[in-house]
């Protein structure tokens, strides 16, 4: 076991809540031990925050607190070179590099004492039913990125379906539902691209049917996600007395679900409404097929109910739909490394408690060591274990030192890699809140879409003015 002060250099994949979490517990963590750390933060987007940028509706005020948080960490930690010259960071934030690609993973290896993968999940997990490949039917991933402005998604999205399914009971079909059924008028404060809001405005939805499995007692909402659904102007919430059989809002098995459950339950009280658009709650259905002849026509459930131990029980009873859209909002597929292990069934690194699997030296963090379940907070507390382990490995001499000296910028720019740093990012921050200052309707930003202006901007840090 090592008596001297750590002195390592890590490279973390991934540059989402869970990458920006460990780095900054890491850079604390060896900080309080006299140590020192130099962390290179890889994304293969341009612009940091992976899916608080790309992965949730703009209309979320909550995200704005989230952002300047994460910004906070990567902007905490320069650190005076030893020759007391020119500042450099602790975090060195490196964008538009995909590792696997741009950079072999084997490469990182050779130059750091360990690698941190934190890649997250942005596919969307499968569905196995008959149809889910007609015309008409989407993965919620797909339309949140392209609501969200994500540089490598189509500009345009067809929303000629008056009639429209989500098929989820969390969050994400909360959003995707909200975002559908909402009228475009009031996203304009937004960050939303505006080939967005135009796309909006020309929808031509007037039914968003959200279906879960399960009945109201095991919603996968949070309460603010389930409020907010309940305040969009011009939408009426429908739900359906009978899936509300037995469901008492004081058996709860939780606080937070007592609200919600209280929430539903004071929708169900509200008189017939008169809006232009509805948006209807059902539970207790479990997708059977998509139907249509080429292209999505209705889409069939079956009822579903619970056994005396709870297990969820499918029922002969089928009820189809007419809808011309269907929406998969049932979870996320990671998103693997190449040169990494990867579970194909689960969509992980194999890990345990962050330790890549006979794998010395790598670590994985977030919804890629895990699984795509949980909160923000999950996320840090994820990648608290995973620092702590990584931390003990150093202190007890398990890292192998790094066998290669050249810097990875060097290896970049022989390959004409067009990578983007942290001042660029603050760049094409404040570029953004230019657009927003003088956009027709004044936002706090308005986001760049394509890829190669976002590195334009990034690299050649001017404004348009």
């Amino acid at each position: 076991m090592s008596s001297s002060p750590l002195a390592l250099r890590v490279a973390i994949v991934g540059a989402g809540p869970a990458g920006i979490y460990a780095g900054n517990l890491l850079a604390n963590a060896v900080a309080e031990r006299g140590g020192r750390v130099e962390i290179d933060l890889f994304e293969s987007l341009p612009a940091p925050y992976g899916l608080i940028r790309y992965g949730v509706a703009p209309d979320h005020p909550r995200i704005k607190g989230i952002v300047n948080s994460l910004h906070e960490m990567l902007d905490a930690f320069p650190d005076a070179g030893d020759d007391g010259e020119a500042e450099r960071r602790t975090i060195r934030f490196l964008g538009n590099v995909e590792v696997g690609r741009d950079i072999a993973l084997a490469e990182l290896r050779e130059r750091c004492h360990a690698v941190i993968l934190a890649t997250g999940a942005i596919r969307d997990a499968a569905l196995d039913i008959p149809g889910v490949n007609l015309a008409g039917s989407y993965g919620a991933a797909d339309f949140v990125a392209w609501f969200d402005g994500h540089p490598d998604v189509a500009r345009t999205w067809p929303l000629d379906a008056r009639e429209v399914a989500v098929i989820g009971n969390g969050n994400v079909a909360l959003d995707v539902a909200r975002v559908l059924a909402k009228h475009a008028v009031d996203l304009r404060s937004t960050e939303v691209p505006d080939t967005v809001l135009a796309g909006l405005e020309a929808s031509a939805v007037t039914d968003v049917h959200v279906f879960g499995r399960r009945g109201p007692a095991d919603i996968k909402f949070t309460p603010i996600e389930l409020r907010e659904l309940g305040e969009v102007r011009d939408v009426d919430i429908v739900l359906h007395d009978e899936d509300f059989d037995g469901v008492d809002p004081a058996s709860a098995s939780s606080n937070q679900l007592k609200v919600m459950l209280r929430t539903l339950n004071s929708w169900r009280d509200r008189p017939a409404g008169t809006a232009s658009r509805r948006l209807h709650l059902h539970f207790w259905h479990a997708p059977v097929s998509i139907e249509g002849d080429g292209r999505v026509e209705s889409i069939r459930f079956a009822r579903t109910r619970t056994d005396a131990e709870g297990a969820l029980v499918i029922t002969d009873e089928v009820r189809e739909y007419p809808v011309q859209a269907v929406y998969r909002a049932v979870g996320y597929y990671g998103t693997r490394v190449n040169g990494a292990p990867f579970d194909e069934v689960r969509g992980v690194v194999p890990n345990e408690a962050g330790r890549v699997d006979a794998e010395p030296g790598l670590y994985a963090t977030g919804w890629i060591k895990r699984g795509p379940v949980g909160l923000i907070g999950h996320t840090k507390s994820d990648a608290l274990e995973t620092i702590t382990h990584l931390v003990a490995d150093a202190e007890a001499g398990l890292l192998s030192a790094p066998d290669a000296e050249t810097d990875v910028l060097e290896l970049l720019e022989e390959r004409g890699t067009a990578y983007t740093t942290w001042d660029g990012w603050l760049a094409l921050d404040a570029h953004e809140r230019h657009l927003g200052e003088t956009h027709e309707h004044t936002r706090e930003r308005v986001k760049v879409v394509p890829r190669e202006e976002q590195v334009a901007v990034s690299r050649d840090g001017a404004l348009v003015r």
